[in-house]
């Protein structure tokens, strides 16, 4: 896949800079400087080089990320959406450090949609070339442009305070935003000496600091630059965008996904007071009004006819079944495989089995989902908080018959996303474009998803059903046999022709025991289902229940030898030394080899996942009473490479703990007849205050490793722990999520 445009529209001219377009590149802002770095592989053919930019069609393409103004401040421009997660802190902290800037004059703003300018690097291996935030990939693509983005900028400021005071630029210094020159007593800011830096030649090379020398970078306690508008309730999202003449529309979509319009009327709702305009687009009836109580109102009066032929009409239940049946059958497409499973199991001394069932699962994020679009003939303007740029941007440019480049994305902070803005098929950008079109663009548009659109609205994590068996031999070997069945994600995406191998869709079964543990005997199958339930990267993906059902038959595993489950989970991880390290320090700090109190319901379990290039593991204390359960404690160790801002990794293990906890706890979707059962927060419950632990914990793996993501990670590990925890105080089962201590004693005795 290759997700790209060229903004001359030329494919097959080179789009190098000449030495005036680089002047006027680097001279934003009066006579500040804009620094373009240039990223190998980031050139028209994917031969950029890292030099400096030079006049002719063969020069390389700049990467813009850093913009010093006249009035001393520190642009950073994030490629990334900021949707919680804090990359608008940790991407600035990167260029801060190399740049030796002081805190205070860092600011953040987001990048346009461009590519490849903007591209993840992380997905670059993949083929895929776009502009989008996900996989807990922001810091960790960005950790080495940015980080040349800072020393590059900071090298064109002490060559141009250098010529301006006549000295050698080696006896030069940078500290806290401040360049001076000992020797001659000469002191200049950023902001002084931004127009000279930008008439700089950009070097061809920089020294990077050396990580024990950062200030910056792991700096605790170091301020986010958008906490003050966030609780201050100046952040701008999508919601609060007015443009003159501006108008809010509803949808009403087909109550069973699959469904399209047959045929509607819209005298009732045309009625209403507010309303200006009823329109059909691919995804339902749009209703068009002066606010959203009109728009509301006037879509409740809507009379639609459906057209239910190819929609989906099974409920969960039945799809469970059917999910049972095609575990015992025999097509299946093999994942994993080593040794001889089937020949392991029947000699071993020790085995377990156990079936485990995961729901749909919705986003439910704080920000029910919303964009504002306004176009012309030759123009789109689009504000929302995306997380697929690249994809969003050509989206809404075929529905108007236009170049990527003529469609602009104003890229918003977002209240939450966990992989909800990230649809291969822009899903909210697509019907806010499709009703401006309809409307014939008269004026702007403002979509608005209810929380009720949101609940109902699908892009659920999918449905999924494991079998496993596992047994230990008389020499302590390992056989693992899973099968695992659901939804794929990726098939029918843009991502399916490079993400999908032979059938295999790694979204759906990533994460294994074969992946994380030395086993000796493995044999994991997927059996992939054919379901009309839309289905999409729910945080963490397909970790969220790999995870669970591996770490909670490991734990069954050990117990079954009777084992110590962190010595029997250590004595299988000699080729994790990361997963080894993370396991002692959650252990150690939650006193794991010290006497521990059980009466009274109380139990402890533990848990270890790598997801995202970070290694995770957390020990949960618990309290059952009858069928409630309370979770008192969580212990969390993290090796994420270097934490840029340790702060952030807290708070999104933190995140990451509750998130998971919600969906172990109630998180649940289930479909009646083709029909979603829930609706809102009063049947989709989320974890409220009082069901949080007591106590969190969070302990930083030290490392000098490039760091790794956080935004996810945190999340697979907690509800196996759980469950984990449980059996060792009650002995119960917990194999079906969510938790339902009842149902579990029943099925398990």
């Amino acid at each position: 896949m290759y997700l790209r445009y060229r903004e001359d529209g030329d494919a097959g001219r080179a789009t190098g800079l000449t030495r005036r377009q680089f002047l006027e590149l680097t001279t934003l802002a009066g006579t500040g400087l804009t620094l373009g770095v240039v990223l190998p592989g980031c050139s028209p053919a994917g031969t950029g080089t890292g030099t400096a930019a030079a006049a002719g069609p063969s020069a390389p393409l700049e990467m813009p990320f850093v913009r010093i103004a006249p009035d001393n401040t520190v642009t950073v421009i994030s490629k990334h959406l900021e949707a919680g997660q804090g990359v608008w802190t940790g991407l600035p902290a990167i260029v801060a450090e190399e740049l030796d800037a002081s805190w205070e004059q860092m600011r953040v703003e987001s990048a346009p949609a461009k590519v490849p300018l903007y591209q993840n690097m992380a997905f670059v291996p993949l083929g895929v070339h776009a502009q989008f935030t996900g996989g807990s990939t922001a810091v960790a693509n960005s950790w080495q442009q940015l980080r040349q983005a800072g020393a590059t900028a900071r090298a064109m400021l002490v060559a141009a305070a250098a010529r301006q005071w006549k000295v050698p630029p080696a006896e030069v210094t940078v500290s806290e935003g401040v360049v001076a020159h000992a020797a001659s007593g000469h002191k200049a800011s950023f902001g002084e000496l931004a127009g000279g830096a930008a008439l700089q030649p950009v070097p061809a090379q920089v020294k990077l600091k050396d990580p024990a020398s950062f200030r910056i970078i792991g700096r605790e306690h170091l301020p986010r630059l958008d906490a003050k508008a966030k609780s201050s309730g100046t952040q701008q999202y999508a919601i609060d965008v007015r443009l003159p003449g501006m108008r809010t529309a509803v949808v009403l979509r087909p109550p069973r996904f699959g469904g399209k319009v047959k045929s509607f009327e819209a005298a009732r709702a045309r009625a209403v007071p507010g309303v200006v305009d009823v329109v059909e687009i691919p995804r339902g009836v749009a209703v068009v009004a002066r606010d959203m109580y009109a728009a509301q109102k006037g879509r409740a009066a809507l009379e639609v006819s459906w057209d239910e032929s190819a929609a989906e009409k099974r409920g969960t239940t039945q799809l469970m079944k059917e999910y049972r049946e095609l575990a015992r059958g025999k097509q299946a497409l093999v994942a994993a495989q080593a040794g001889d499973a089937d020949k392991a199991l029947a000699h071993a001394v020790h085995r377990v089995e156990g079936e485990f069932e995961f729901p749909y699962l919705a986003h439910a994020t704080m920000e029910p989902l919303t964009a504002v679009c306004s176009a012309s003939a030759d123009k789109c303007e689009i504000w929302a908080g995306c997380q697929m740029q690249t994809l969003d941007q050509a989206t809404a440019a075929t529905i108007l018959g236009l170049k990527p480049e003529q469609v602009t994305i104003h890229t918003l902070a977002a209240g939450g996303t966990f992989g909800r803005r990230a649809t291969p098929d822009s899903d909210f950008v697509s019907e806010v474009t499709s009703i401006v079109k309809a409307t014939g663009a008269k004026y702007p548009v403002r979509l608005v998803w209810t929380r009720e659109d949101d609940i109902t609205g699908g892009r659920y994590r999918p449905l999924n059903y494991h079998r496993i068996e596992a047994g230990i031999d008389k020499d302590g070997k390992v056989a693992w046999r899973q099968r695992l069945v659901g939804q794929s994600i990726i098939a029918g995406t843009p991502f399916e022709p490079v993400m999908m191998k032979n059938g295999l869709d790694p979204t759906a079964f990533g994460g294994n025991a074969a992946e994380e543990y030395d086993l000796d005997h493995t044999h994991v199958s997927w059996t992939r289902a054919k379901v009309g339930v839309p289905v999409l990267w729910w945080r963490s993906v397909e970790n969220t229940h790999t995870a669970y059902s591996k770490e909670v038959m490991m734990d069954e595993l050990a117990r079954a030898a009777g084992e110590d489950p962190v010595a029997f989970r250590l004595a299988h991880l000699g080729k994790h030394p990361r997963h080894v390290a993370a396991l002692k320090l959650a252990a150690e700090k939650a006193g794991w080899g010290q006497p521990f109190a059980k009466q009274g319901g109380r139990g402890r379990g533990i848990a270890v996942h790598e997801s995202f290039g970070t290694v995770v593991a957390q020990v949960a204390e618990v309290t059952v009473k009858g069928d409630h359960l309370t979770v008192d404690r969580v212990v969390c160790a993290v090796d994420c490479g270097i934490a840029v801002t340790p702060d952030v990794v807290r708070a999104q293990m933190q995140s990451a703990i509750g998130f998971g906890l919600s969906a172990a706890l109630s998180g649940r979707i289930t479909l009646t007849d083709g029909h979603v059962d829930q609706t809102n927060f009063h049947q989709y419950t989320v974890l409220r205050l009082p069901d949080m632990p007591r106590t969190i914990e969070v302990y930083i793996v030290p490392s000098t490793n490039a760091p790794s993501g956080v935004g996810e990670p945190g999340t697979p590990p907690i509800a196996p722990a759980v469950a984990n925890a449980v059996r060792d105080a009650v002995g119960v089962k917990l194999h079906t999520l969510p938790f339902d201590l009842a149902a579990a004693r029943r099925a398990h005795g």
